[in-house]
């Protein structure tokens, strides 16, 4: 409980649901698990919306959400477009700049939970040029179609639920109770080889027995209820072995263009046995069996293509890591041969995947770095040209590190109150403890190695050492955090700005 807002904090332990609402600031705060409605999809919200649901989560910053919406939504307006003007209207990219921790990749994490697109999170740090042993920057495009392509599959997948549901129960069900055979079978002979074949059993269409039918409703009835989970039954599987490949060189399977699998597939697949498995188990199995019959996997991969090359954002972190111009020798000797490969691919490009070639004309890319060493300016002219929109971040504040402590959805004093929730542990921060902490860490971050708010992990995580620790033996269970705690336990920390152990 944070005191000094006339609050009122209801606690849930099974939903971990929390209300804090203030009378001095006027406003609602949720933590995650709350009954409140979904949130509507990206696609589906208007410029003031994105940053009003931004707003949740990330504290400032105002001039980076604004950038992002209105590139979001120009995306949307654009497939109302007549199709000759939509395919000259190319996405307007940006890129971000600002220090470490101020809240760029925290901007890129909610646009991904937020997005019904696909999205793809990469930092530029870990792509090398061709010719240099690594990755390449197309295997972006390739990552960000294997996205969109699950999450096509997803929704193929709720679509035909309730039939494969039905198809596994009642294969089940054939398993538990067999229909009853025809006994009048006799054995056939072949007019043309002149041979007797064995007899053939044949199921009979609608079984006379009426007591089969009752007890196959009982069956299901209790196959629904969970009843028979742990009953075991013999399945036939088929084990999916597939050898471990290995290529010497410097280009992997992914660069080559190759999927194994996809090629020696059938040669791999196993023998088909018979296994003994719980109910539960069998029903999984077959699950997956009826997903892979009834899905057209073609038919996802051509939505999943077009859905990238419509919809697909791409952000790009640490891109001040490749700025910098050739110097001919050193490790950062192919950092512009990175810029150079990257700009064909923001420029618009067509990149070879497994599903298919995947034109990159209209992906949104969003760039940041915090451009400590470099300048934007360092990069290639050419690549500078591509994010025609750039925001600056501003640094944190005090008064930032104290919204960011209580005001967005999901912070970290909420975080804390709930993880020690479970073990019956009640923490009560103070106003003036939360006030304390943001000015010990604005301290710590001027006189050491700024990282933003990311110093907040640091001073509440060494706050609440002790409390952490002594968990479910603490006594009382009742927790007061005030200033005095506070000074208690960071002073010595601060006073020797010896903070190796806890810089994150």
């Amino acid at each position: 409980m944070i005191q000094g807002w006339s609050e009122e904090l209801a606690v849930d332990t099974s939903k971990a649901s929390y209300l804090l609402t203030g009378s001095n600031i006027g406003m609602v705060i949720y933590l995650a698990g709350e009954t409140e409605e979904q949130e509507a999809r990206l696609d589906e919200m208007t410029p003031r919306q994105i940053v009003a649901a931004l707003d949740k989560h990330v504290v400032g910053q105002n001039a980076a959400k604004r950038a992002v919406a209105i590139a979001l939504r120009n995306r949307v307006r654009r497939k109302k477009l007549p199709a000759d003007l939509a395919a000259d209207v190319i996405p307007k990219n940006i890129i971000m700049i600002g220090s470490t921790g101020v809240g760029k990749t925290e901007i890129a994490r909610r646009l991904a939970r937020m997005s019904n697109s696909p999205f793809l999170k990469v930092e530029a740090s870990k792509f090398t040029e061709v010719g240099y042993v690594g990755r390449d920057v197309e295997s972006m495009i390739r990552d960000l179609t294997e996205i969109a392509v699950e999450m096509t599959r997803q929704e193929k997948i709720e679509e035909i639920a309730d039939k494969a549901e039905l198809n596994v129960e009642e294969r089940i069900l054939d398993v538990l109770l067999p229909p009853p055979k025809s006994s009048a079978a006799s054995p056939l002979f072949d007019f043309d080889s002149g041979e007797t074949t064995a007899p053939v059993l044949v199921p009979e269409a609608e079984p006379k027995d009426e007591n089969f039918a009752r007890t196959r409703e009982k069956l299901r009835t209790q196959l629904r209820s969970g009843k028979l989970d742990n009953r075991l039954v013999e399945m036939e599987v088929r084990e999916k072995n597939f050898p471990t490949i290995e290529f010497a060189g410097p280009l992997g399977v992914e660069e080559m263009g190759i999927n194994m699998k996809d090629m020696l597939g059938n040669m791999f697949q196993g023998r088909s046995k018979r296994r003994k498995m719980r109910v539960d188990e069998a029903t999984e199995y077959l699950m997956q069996e009826e997903e892979e019959r009834l899905i057209d996997m073609d038919a996802v991969a051509r939505a999943a293509l077009e859905r990238v090359e419509s919809s697909g954002i791409i952000f790009l972190d640490e891109i001040d890591k490749i700025a910098g111009r050739e110097s001919g020798h050193g490790p950062d000797v192919s950092r512009e041969g990175v810029q150079r490969d990257i700009l064909p691919i923001v420029e618009g490009t067509t990149v070879n995947t497994r599903y298919g070639m995947v034109r990159t004309d209209h992906i949104l890319f969003v760039a940041a770095g915090a451009f400590h060493v470099s300048k934007p300016s360092d990069l290639i002219p050419e690549l500078q040209g591509r994010f025609p929109i750039r925001v600056e971040l501003e640094s944190l504040t005090i008064e930032d590190f104290k919204r960011i402590l209580v005001e967005p959805k999901n912070s970290l004093v909420k975080q804390y109150l709930a993880l020690m929730e479970t073990e019956g542990v009640i923490l009560d921060f103070t106003k003036d403890a939360i006030d304390a902490v943001a000015n010990f860490a604005a301290r710590v971050n001027q006189n050491t190695e700024d990282i933003g708010a990311r110093r907040l992990h640091t001073i509440m995580e060494r706050l609440l050492d002790e409390i952490s620790f002594e968990g479910p033996d603490l006594e009382p269970k009742n927790k007061t955090i005030d200033a005095a705690y506070v000074e208690l336990m960071l002073a010595d920390t601060v006073k020797d700005q010896d903070l190796s152990r806890y810089i994150l």
